[in-house]
C-alpha cells in the first residue's frame, strides 16, 4: 500500500481512534487487509484487546492499542506523543472518534456540548498538529478526518463541529499536498453502526434502509480519497447526489428536513 511516490518500502503505521466500532473497526480491518500496522485507540480497553487479538490472528500486522478518552487533556497528549513518536513512525492517522447530542440546542447539557466539539473539532486538529511536522520530514503522509454531511447543512453544533473538520482538511491538504501530506474529510451519511444506538432506541431516525450507507464502502472511498489527494469525499453516491441541494434549498427547508426524524 503506497502513500505516495515518495513511500518508504518499510511497512506502514496507522494509528485509529474511535477504533473499536463502527468506521474505525472498518479502517482497522481495511488497513490491515494492506499488511498496515496498527495502533487502536478507543475508551474500552476491552474491546480494544479484543480487537487487536482479532486483527493478529487473521493478518500479519502489528497491532498496539491504547486506551483513552480524548475528551481528557492528559489521555489526548499520550495519543499526541505516540503520534510524534520518530520510532516507528504514524504514517496515516484516522481521526474516527465521535459522538452526538441528541436534545435540542435549548435544553442540552453545556458540558456534553463541549464535551463534542472537543472530541468532533479540538482532537482533530490536536492530533493534525502532532503529525504534519514527521510527516513533512519524512516527505510523505495520511490524515483521514471522519466528518459527515452535516457539515454541509444546518444540523445544530454536531454539524458545526464536522463543519470545522472540514475546513481544516481543507486548509491542511491545500497548504501540504504538494509535499506529500494528504489530508481529506470524508463526509459519510447515514452510517449502519452503533453510532445511533449508543443515542438510545427513540433516537433513530426513522428513514427507508435505502438511505444507510455500508461503512465497508465508506472507508475504501475514503482511503482512495486520501491516496489521491482529494480534500473532501462525500461517501456514497446517494449522499453525492444529494449533496448539492444543500447549496440551493433554503436554510429553514434544510433544517426542518434535518429535524423531521426527531
Amino acid at each position: 500500500m503506497t502513500v505516495s511516490a515518495a513511500s518508504t518500502s518499510a511497512p506502514l503505521t496507522a494509528l485509529i481512534t474511535g477504533a473499536s466500532a463502527g468506521l474505525g473497526r472498518e479502517f482497522a480491518h481495511q488497513l490491515a487487509a494492506k499488511g498496515v500496522h496498527l495502533v487502536l485507540v478507543a475508551r474500552d480497553g476491552d474491546r480494544l484487546d479484543a480487537l487487536a487479538a482479532d486483527l493478529r490472528g487473521r493478518y500479519t500486522v502489528e497491532v498496539t492499542v491504547i486506551a483513552a478518552d480524548l475528551t481528557k487533556t492528559d489521555d489526548l497528549e499520550r495519543v499526541a506523543e505516540r503520534v510524534e513518536a520518530t520510532v516507528h513512525p504514524v504514517d496515516i492517522v484516522i481521526n474516527n472518534a465521535g459522538f452526538g447530542v441528541y436534545e435540542g440546542f435549548e435544553s442540552s447539557d453545556l458540558a456534553d456540548e463541549r464535551r463534542l466539539h472537543e472530541l468532533l473539532s479540538w482532537v482533530p486538529l490536536r492530533l493534525a498538529h502532532a503529525a504534519v511536522p514527521g510527516m513533512l520530514d519524512r516527505g510523505y503522509g495520511w490524515i483521514v478526518n471522519v466528518a459527515s454531511v452535516a457539515a454541509f447543512t444546518p444540523t445544530g453544533t454536531y454539524g458545526a463541529a464536522k463543519a470545522a473538520v472540514v475546513s481544516l482538511s481543507r486548509a491542511l491538504n491545500a497548504r501540504y499536498r504538494r509535499r506529500g501530506v494528504h489530508v481529506t474529510a470524508l463526509c459519510p451519511g447515514l452510517l449502519d453502526t452503533e453510532f445511533h444506538e449508543r443515542m438510545g432506541e427513540d433516537h433513530l431516525p426513522r428513514v427507508p434502509k435505502l438511505a444507510w450507507a455500508d461503512p465497508a464502502r465508506v472507508v475504501r472511498e475514503g482511503l482512495i480519497a486520501v491516496r489521491q489527494g482529494r480534500s473532501v469525499i462525500v461517501s456514497d453516491w446517494r449522499y453525492r447526489l444529494l449533496t448539492p441541494l444543500t447549496r440551493v434549498l433554503p436554510d429553514r427547508l434544510l433544517e426542518r428536513i434535518s429535524t423531521t426524524n426527531d
